[in-house]
């Protein structure tokens, strides 16, 4: 099945891989087709050397009218028609070999091997591009907070985490989506040890789409249809089979390419009672961020119970 989408295993594979394929790709092709032209030189005579004395050197390289003829001039060995290949395939003529019209298989060999050799770079100089130019290198810019916080906002418990682009360019039509990952089992005792269930969001715009011009504040209400409905702080610990997978997609400004970032959040990496430090401030008209404050937090009064408790005895608050 990778095989089957040959570019774009070659586009996932390691900078080294990708090199020694890039190499060994032209290297086959010029020693696979001058192993030809040595085959149509010998095939021919043109290496045998009694018919190479046949032509006066006094009257050029292709022979005289009743001389002999080479299909290729100043073949001699396997290493001038490797020489050869090379000088076809990469059209690096330094003036010293060439076909004649004396053999129309040299000449079908000829528009073959440039037409491989065409392809050959297509393919290899596409994937080079492809990969220096991923949009994973733009999501390297897509910064997360380390740690996810649980606090109450509005009086209401939020999930809540940080997000940031440390680029100039925008990130166009950027949307952000959360999904829960934990085992469950069905009412018919069917276990589904990873499954993925989707959390709704509320953010300073809106629904899913973010306006990323600066660092922003993500939060989640955990209420009665949210999968956090019933975790408490006893239940973040190592042990808890809990992870919270955070996905942002957009479009890169300059490139036009569709890039995503990911992080996720253990069970041991959400934070209870504790929020985000502010790090937008204005100076002198203009708006500044303190990305050294990025992930940091302070703890704040919040209740140590569910939302289901809170939800259902007020008196907690």
């Amino acid at each position: 099945r990778f095989l089957q989408d040959v570019f774009t295993t070659l586009v996932d594979l390691k900078w080294p891989h990708t090199l020694l394929i890039f190499t060994m790709s032209f290297l086959c092709s010029w020693l696979l087709f001058g192993m030809v032209w040595w085959l149509i030189a010998f095939a021919h005579g043109d290496l045998d050397h009694s018919t190479r004395l046949q032509r006066d050197p006094a009257e050029g390289a292709a022979g005289s009218a009743g001389g002999f003829v080479p299909c290729v001039t100043s073949i001699h060995s396997f290493t001038s028609a490797f020489l050869f290949s090379i000088e076809v395939q990469v059209t690096i003529g330094f003036g010293g070999r060439m076909v004649t019209e004396e053999c129309p298989a040299a000449i079908l060999v000829l528009i073959v091997q440039n037409i491989v050799g065409l392809v050959i770079n297509a393919i290899m100089l596409g994937c080079i591009f492809m990969k220096t130019s991923q949009a994973h290198r733009r999501a390297e810019t897509l910064i997360f907070s380390k740690h996810a916080v649980i606090a109450l906002r509005e009086g209401r418990l939020c999930f809540m985490l940080r997000v940031g682009d440390l680029r100039k360019s925008m990130i166009i039509s950027a949307t952000i989506r959360m999904q829960v990952v934990k085992k469950t089992a069905s009412l018919e005792g069917e276990v589904v040890p990873l499954n993925q269930i989707d959390i709704q969001m509320e953010n300073p715009v809106g629904g899913n789409s973010i306006f990323l011009v600066s660092p922003l504040i993500i939060y989640h209400v955990i209420d009665k249809n949210s999968p956090l409905y019933d975790i408490s702080p006893m239940n973040l610990h190592h042990h808890e089979d809990l992870e919270i997978i955070v996905i942002l997609e957009g479009v890169v400004e300059t490139t036009g390419i569709t890039t995503q970032a990911r992080t996720s959040y253990l069970a041991d990496e959400i934070l209870w009672g504790q929020r985000f430090v502010p790090i937008v401030a204005e100076e002198d008209g203009r708006y500044s961020v303190d990305y050294s404050k990025f992930g940091n937090t302070v703890k704040v009064p919040t209740p140590s119970c569910t939302a289901r408790q809170l939800e259902e005895d007020k008196s907690i608050m």
